[in-house]
Order: C-alpha cells, then sequence, then structure tokens
C-alpha cells in the first residue's frame, strides 16, 4: 500500500472533541489489516536504524502501535501511562498541557540505565506529552533512541519539542 492510500483510511472528524478541532480517527485503519499491517512494517523500517533495545508505548493508542512494533521488531515493550494506572512501583516525570499540568509514569524497573528506548504513539502533535516521555527516559539513565509515530501534524511543530533523537512519522498533516 502507499502512503496515500494509508492516508486514505484515517478519517478527520470535525468539531471533536471541541469545536475547531479536526480529529484523526485512526480506527478505519485499524480495521483494515493490509493497512495496518504496512503501517507497522513501514515503521520498523524507519526505526531499525535507530538501535532500540526497548519499545515504549504511550497511553493509550500507541499501546496499540507499539505493541505490534514491538513484536515486529523483536523488543519488550513498556507502557507509559497516566499517574495511578499502573499496578507496580513506578516511577514519575509531571509536563505542562496547554491548561495545566499532568503526570506520565513507568514501572520503576522498566527504564534501565545506558538501555535504548524507542517511543511509540500514534501522532505527535505538539510534542509535550512524547518530549516528556523522553525525559523521564533520560531521568531514569536511559538513552532516547528516536521516536515514532504514525501521523505528524507539522503546523503544530512538535517535532521541535523532541531535541536531537531521530524521528519516523508516516503521515504528515
Amino acid at each position: 500500500m502507499t502512503l496515500e492510500e494509508l492516508r486514505g483510511l484515517i478519517y478527520d472528524v470535525p468539531d471533536f472533541p471541541k469545536p475547531g478541532i479536526v480529529f484523526k480517527d485512526i480506527t478505519p485503519l485499524l480495521q483494515h489489516p493490509a493497512g495496518f499491517r504496512e503501517t507497522i512494517e513501514r515503521l520498523a523500517q524507519g526505526a531499525e536504524a535507530f538501535r532500540a533495545e526497548h519499545i515504549l508505548a504511550i497511553e493509550s493508542r500507541g499501546f496499540i502501535f507499539g505493541a505490534a512494533l514491538a513484536n515486529r521488531l523483536g523488543l519488550p515493550m513498556h507502557l507509559v501511562r497516566k499517574r495511578g494506572k499502573l499496578p507496580r512501583a513506578a516511577v514519575s516525570i509531571q509536563y505542562e498541557l496547554e491548561y495545566g499540568l499532568d503526570h506520565l509514569e513507568v514501572h520503576a524497573d522498566s527504564i534501565r540505565p545506558n538501555a535504548r528506548y524507542l517511543i511509540v504513539d500514534d501522532v505527535i502533535a505538539t510534542g509535550g506529552t512524547a518530549a516528556a516521555t523522553g525525559a523521564l527516559v533520560r531521568q531514569q539513565g536511559g538513552v532516547v533512541a528516536g521516536f515514532a509515530f504514525v501521523i505528524e501534524l507539522t503546523f503544530l511543530a512538535g517535532r521541535r519539542a523532541l531535541g536531537e533523537a531521530p524521528i519516523v512519522a508516516l503521515i504528515d498533516y
């Protein structure tokens, strides 16, 4: 499948979750086995050069792509969740949202010193959540090998928040 065919499997939903926002709905892509398979293959091809040793998948749609990508690359996957959602000891980072603060957590044993982590999510918009995840990796002594996204909203310039780590993003708007 071409990138344009994959783009055709992502639907625009105007005024969701609030007026003025055009939500990028990935569920049609998930419902299309060949499209989903091609998405994972393209992400894997783009990320292989990053030499990651682990996948960190960001809640919640990042779990879908992170799990498939971890399987394809033969890497362990760890969950990045909102505060209070992990059942074992966790480490946390606070980060700024447009209208306040939030927290992300990973299990305390997920990030190992000097290990290389590929951070995966469905969309990069402003880059705040991905940047906070990268900061959490570095705070725990890990290395951000790179970032992988299905969609990049380039008009929000989120890439700038991610520093020097390499990025693979398949479809841009």
